[in-house]
């Protein structure tokens, strides 16, 4: 009797169909954003707008296209924690805000204002040695400690806030006014998702037009992420500049790729960052389908010596850029300073009480 031959089973003939599923190509507001963002539009935000009071302090942000106020909102909150939340100022309606997953309301403290260049507000808490410093024009937040610079949040101007307008067939009598947000002309309604958007038998009316977010945070020394579940990829993170972005949406995947960054089962926007002398974590409070990309390069910084510029040292410090897009709500985002992984991990229980007795 001749032996039986053997069948031979592939792990890719039991695998997903990933057709079924969308990428980011695939996906309406990254293919807005991306293109908005081509344009290199900037914000500035208005330092004669700021307010303060014992919980937060505000101020206006005006983007140089579209002129529509947007409404910024900076916490300094018990354990090192900030937060910034970046609204619409005037809204047609409500924005979505997740409600809970926060424990309770987070206990604030009082952020002072501090003497800063022109054209820059510096904030403290008062209690250590970490700053917030504010660059109007274009729009910038660095968090400081000490002399060095932690992150920054909007330095490669990635900012991007879709307004809610009124509805479509409303604004037949406006139809030559200019969109400032993205284009709107009729060859490129369908392509964006602007009113209505497509995915095989799928279709999602957007009764008030879209209304995506987006924001840059600059991690510098940085090169070690982690976090964003749940995906079938590497502990740490990866660069995602030669494929999709991590994709944050639940799904229930039966037969997932390994080493893929399409979303399965669960979605937490909660990432750690990590060096020699300091962990961080970013914790981007949005319920709404969600893109992460990564992307981890070297800078060149120099030290100016008594010798003058011509001496001056140079130091390759890495840093790492993480760009967030939602598909809507609002900009709300919790920056854990740590400085070491146990701190971050208590500042992360303490906002949601994941761990905490």
């Amino acid at each position: 009797m001749e032996a039986a031959v053997k069948e031979e089973i592939s792990v890719e003939d039991e695998a997903v169909d990933k057709n079924i599923f969308r990428d980011c190509n695939k996906i309406a507001f990254y293919r807005r954003q991306k293109q908005w963002l081509s344009k290199k539009s900037t914000y500035q935000a208005l330092l004669d707008s700021v307010t303060t009071d014992e919980d937060s302090t505000r101020f206006q942000i005006i983007n140089e296209a579209s002129k529509v106020p947007l409404l910024a909102e900076i916490y300094g909150i018990e354990g090192n924690i900030f937060r910034l939340k970046i609204n619409e100022e005037t809204p047609l309606k409500p924005r979505f805000e997740v409600p809970d997953v926060l424990t309770s309301k987070p206990s604030t403290v009082r952020l002072i204002s501090c003497s800063g260049d022109t054209g820059s507000l510096i904030l403290a808490d008062g209690k250590g040695d970490l700053k917030c410093r504010i660059t109007a024009n274009p729009f910038k937040v660095d968090l400081v400690s000490g002399e060095e610079v932690v992150i920054s949040i909007n330095s490669l101007g990635q900012l991007y806030f879709e307004h809610l307008q009124i509805l479509h067939k409303q604004r037949a009598a406006k139809e030559n006014e200019e969109e400032a947000s993205v284009d709107t002309s009729q060859e490129n309604q369908e392509d964006l998702g602007l009113w209505e958007e497509k995915f095989g038998k799928f279709v999602d009316i957007k009764a008030n037009g879209p209304s995506s977010i987006g924001l840059d945070f600059s991690l510098h020394g940085f090169e070690h992420l982690y976090g964003i579940p749940q995906h079938a990829e590497s502990h740490q993170l990866k660069n995602t500049g030669d494929g999709d972005a991590y994709r944050l949406y639940n799904l229930d995947v039966y037969g997932y790729q390994i080493y893929d960054k399409m979303g399965i089962y669960g979605s937490v926007p909660y990432l750690l960052a990590h060096k020699l002398g300091r962990t961080i974590g970013i914790f981007w409070l949005n319920a709404s389908e969600t893109l992460v990309e990564i992307n981890t390069e070297p800078a060149v910084e120099y030290t100016l010596t008594q010798m003058g510029p011509v001496a001056a040292k140079q130091k390759v410090r890495s840093r790492t850029h993480v760009h967030w897009m939602s598909e809507s709500g609002i900009i709300d985002v919790f920056l854990l300073t740590g400085p070491t992984p146990s701190d971050v991990f208590k500042q992360y229980s303490h906002l949601t009480d994941i761990g905490e007795k």
